[in-house]
């Protein structure tokens, strides 16, 4: 009878420890996938801080484009103010300010001043690197959903993030004119 008992209190401790290891394994991969849609927020704002000072040393070069500059900062404001667990519509914005901030580069081909500007080349060169760092917070976040979800659906760990309520992250996704091939003439 003792050593029933002691089995018995051998297997809820085994039992006990593993259902925390995995549990403790399953909320780092979450805190991780979190972490990484962080960075894409930090990169969102400061591209965000960018923007005004990008559109004021632009402004004066080509007043005549000035939609493109109300486009630019009424989408810049539209992120801003979405929700934080939003992450779609905040890609969806971003995409489009990405669209924007190209039509404003390739406003200096037709001004030579502008061009010429230092500080449109620093404005110019800070927005491409942070449009990089947010193309690869992108690709982290997705390697980490990935790694999360495959977590999510494996087991054991799939007994215990259902126990927990832990659902999938969802991925984010490439704008549709990305995914498309682009048209070669010859």
């Amino acid at each position: 009878m003792k050593w029933l008992l002691i089995i018995i209190v051998v297997l809820a401790v085994i039992l006990i420890g593993g259902y925390i290891v995995l549990y403790n394994g399953l909320q780092r991969a979450k805190v991780y996938t979190e972490e990484a849609w962080s960075q894409i927020d930090v990169q969102l704002q400061r591209r965000n801080d960018l923007i005004p000072n990008l559109v004021n040393t632009v402004k004066g070069y080509a007043e005549h484009e000035k939609s493109t500059f109300e486009q630019v900062v009424q989408l810049r404001n539209q992120l801003v103010n979405v929700p934080a667990d939003d992450h779609q519509q905040k890609m969806e914005l971003s995409n489009q300010i990405t669209d924007s901030l190209k039509s404003i580069f390739a406003l200096s081909e037709n001004y030579p001043d502008l061009k010429a500007s230092t500080e449109f080349s620093q404005l110019q060169e800070e927005l491409s690197n942070t449009e990089n760092k947010i193309a690869y917070s992108r690709q982290l976040f997705n390697n980490q959903a990935a790694n999360f979800n495959q977590k999510l659906v494996t087991f054991p760990t799939n007994i215990i993030a259902r126990l927990s309520g832990l659902t999938k992250v969802g991925y984010l996704q490439a704008p549709a004119e990305a995914q498309q091939v682009p048209e070669v003439k010859f």
